[in-house]
C-alpha cells in the first residue's frame, strides 16, 4: 500500500520510496581515536544519541586541531540528523541549534532540502525502518549497522506540502512530550529537595523548613522502635493465580491471590537483588519472602513512615558481594527523628500531593508517547 491510512485533507497521491542516501547525504563519523583532555569539544559517540536529543554524560572531550580535523569529513550542522551505529543502533538526535561537537561510531544523515528534515526525522522512528534496522544488524555480543546498510534504508515520502504538515504535527507532539517529562522531573527534583529540607539531616533534631506552628524538637528513635521491618511469605509462583491481593515482590507486583492477604496500608521494600525501591500499599497485600515489610507503625502516621524509610536511602544497607541483600539489623538500629503525630500527618499529606503530581504528569506523558506511536503507524506508509 503506497498511502497512510490517516493523512491530512487534501492530499491523496500515492507516495514514493527512494533509499536514504538518495534523499539525504549519509556519512558517519571519525574512525581515528583522538586524545581525550580534560577540556575542549564534546565528542559524541552512538552512547550520547538518545531521545532525540544529544545527552552529555560521561562524554569526553578533544582539543581544537582534531576537532578541526574530524570536521573536515564529518561536520554536523543545524537540521541534520544523528543515528547510532553501535550498541545503541537506531537512536536518533534531530541536531535544532548550532553543535560544537565531533562525532565517532554515528550515522550522519545531513539536511540536503530534498525531503522536509522533521519529517524525515519522524521517518526515521516508524516501525518500517525499525524493522529494516533490526533485519540490518551484524555482531555478536555488541550489534552495529554498517553505513552501507543505513544509506539503504527505504524511506517512504510524499510530496514536500504533506511532509511539511506531517513533520509540524509530530513537532508539536513532541514539544508536549518533553514539556511533560520536564514537568514531572522537576516536580521528582521538588520532591527530592523537600525530602532533604522537612527531614533533620546530619544529627539535627530539627528540620529546615516546617509548617506553621511546629516548633517542637523531634524525638530520636531507632527504627526498631517506631517501624520495623518483618521478612515476607514464601508463596510460590505455582500458587500465584487470579485474585484481588496484589503479592508484591521485590521488583513490584508479581501476580494476585485470592486467598492469602496481609491488612494495608503497608510499606514493603525488596529484601535481596533490588535493593532500596519502596511500595506503599493502600489496601490489602501479601508481602513475598523477597521483601521486608513494616508490621507494626506504633500509631505513627503510615504514610510519614513511608517517606522516613524514603530519606533513609535502604542501599546503604545492602551487603553480599553477588546477589546483595539488605541487612534489616542495620536498618533498625539507625537513629531516625520522629514529630508529633499531627506534624507528620502534614509532612506527609504535602509529599503525597507531590507524588500524585508526579504520577499525574507520567501518566500524560504515557499517553502522549502512545499517541504519537499510534499516530507514527497510521500518518505513514
Amino acid at each position: 500500500m503506497n498511502k497512510p491510512k490517516i493523512r491530512f485533507k487534501g492530499y491523496e497521491d500515492d507516495w514514493e520510496q527512494r533509499k536514504l542516501n538518495g534523499i539525504a547525504d549519509v556519512r558517519d563519523g571519525t574512525h581515528d581515536s583522538p586524545k581525550y583532555v580534560q577540556e575542549g569539544h564534546p565528542f559524541i559517540t552512538s552512547k550520547n544519541v538518545s531521545n532525540g536529543c544529544i545527552n552529555y554524560d560521561d562524554v569526553q572531550y578533544v582539543t581544537d586541531e582534531d576537532y578541526e580535523e574530524i570536521n573536515k569529513r564529518s561536520k554536523v550542522d543545524i537540521h541534520d540528523i544523528l543515528m547510532g551505529m553501535i550498541g545503541t543502533i537506531g537512536n536518533l538526535a534531530l541536531i535544532r541549534e548550532e553543535p560544537d561537537f565531533a562525532i565517532k561510531n554515528v550515522a550522519l544523515i545531513k539536511y540536503t532540502g530534498d525531503v522536509d528534515y522533521q519529517f524525515l526525522y519522524q521517518a526515521l522512528q516508524t516501525g518500517y525502518v525499525t524493522n529494516q534496522l533490526s533485519a540490518g544488524m551484524d555482531g555478536g555480543t555488541q550489534k552495529f549497522m554498517s553505513l552501507k546498510k543505513i544509506r539503504e534504508l527505504d524511506i517512504p515520502y510524499p510530496e514536500v506540502q504533506e511532509q511539511e504538515q506531517i513533520g509540524i504535527y509530530f513537532k508539536n507532539l513532541d514539544h508536549l512530550i518533553t514539556l511533560r517529562q520536564r514537568k514531572c522531573e522537576e516536580t521528582k527534583t521538588l520532591k527530592k529537595y523537600m525530602l532533604q529540607k522537612m527531614f533533620p539531616q546530619n544529627g539535627t533534631n530539627v528540620p529546615e523548613i516546617r509548617f506553621d506552628g511546629f516548633t517542637d524538637a523531634w524525638e530520636q528513635r531507632k527504627v526498631k522502635d517506631i517501624a520495623p521491618l518483618q521478612r515476607g511469605f514464601d508463596l510460590p509462583t505455582s500458587q500465584m493465580e487470579e485474585g484481588v491481593y496484589p503479592v508484591v515482590m521485590s521488583n513490584g507486583i508479581g501476580g494476585y491471590h485470592s486467598q492469602y492477604k496481609v491488612e494495608g496500608p503497608g510499606i514493603v521494600t525488596g529484601r535481596s537483588g533490588t535493593i532500596g525501591k519502596l511500595h506503599y500499599i493502600e489496601g490489602d497485600y501479601w508481602p513475598h519472602n523477597t521483601t521486608l515489610w513494616v508490621t507494626n507503625f506504633y500509631g505513627n502516621n503510615q504514610k510519614f513512615i513511608y517517606y522516613m524509610y524514603q530519606c533513609l536511602d535502604l542501599s546503604r544497607f545492602s551487603t553480599g558481594s553477588g546477589v546483595p541483600t539488605l541487612n534489616r539489623n542495620d536498618v533498625h538500629d539507625e537513629v531516625v527523628c520522629i514529630p508529633s503525630l499531627s506534624e507528620q500527618k502534614r509532612i506527609s499529606g504535602y509529599l503525597t500531593y507531590l507524588d500524585h503530581l508526579i504520577t499525574l504528569h507520567q501518566r500524560k506523558c504515557d499517553e502522549l508517547v502512545k499517541i504519537k506511536k499510534y499516530m507514527l503507524q497510521n500518518m505513514f506508509v
